[in-house]
């Protein structure tokens, strides 16, 4: 066996000195570098979609802060037409009651009448607002027109679990 015989060694090591120095340059200025570079290409595609996403969570959340101020400022302004006009009716009975003692019962009931429907005609604008407002919001978050039913049919809901936690 020549790769056996002592005579052999020293051409045998240098090539494998040759062989070894031409793959390491090979290796070092070829292959290495096409390595590296779809590495960091991976990094930089990975951290790019990292940064897209935390500036789609950083836009959602604002929105939904924005959604939340809305309805609060709707719940606000649906509270204080109510208390105004609840106000209005008291006003209007204290004085037809100085006026017209006889007619009291009459117009007590009436004045709970508008009171009524002054609340459900308040009601109605929230329901209205609120679904525009959520529809609104579902469509910037996901893109999407919802379906107008389900979104008043979720609406309803809510003002009945209010109904139930007030009384």
């Amino acid at each position: 066996m020549p790769q056996l015989d002592i005579y052999a060694f020293s051409p045998q090591i240098f090539w494998l000195v040759v062989t070894f120095i031409i793959l390491y340059v090979l290796m070092a200025k070829v292959a290495l570098p096409r390595i590296g570079n779809i590495l960091e290409q991976r990094q930089a595609r990975i951290n790019d979609n990292i940064d897209m996403a935390q500036r789609l969570r950083d836009e959602s959340k604002i929105d939904a802060e924005t959604y939340e101020k809305t309805i609060n400022l709707a719940n606000e302004k649906a509270r204080k037409s109510m208390h105004d006009t609840i106000n209005e009716a008291v006003r209007e009975a204290s004085r037809q009651n100085e006026e017209i003692n006889t007619k009291l019962a009459q117009e007590f009931k009436a004045a709970e009448e508008k009171i009524a429907a002054t609340k459900a005609s308040a009601i109605d604008s929230i329901n209205e607002a609120a679904s525009n407002v959520a529809s609104e919001a579902i469509v910037k978050l996901i893109g999407e027109y919802p379906d107008k039913h389900k979104i008043e049919e979720a609406i309803s809901l809510s003002y009945k679990s209010l109904n139930k936690g007030s009384d």
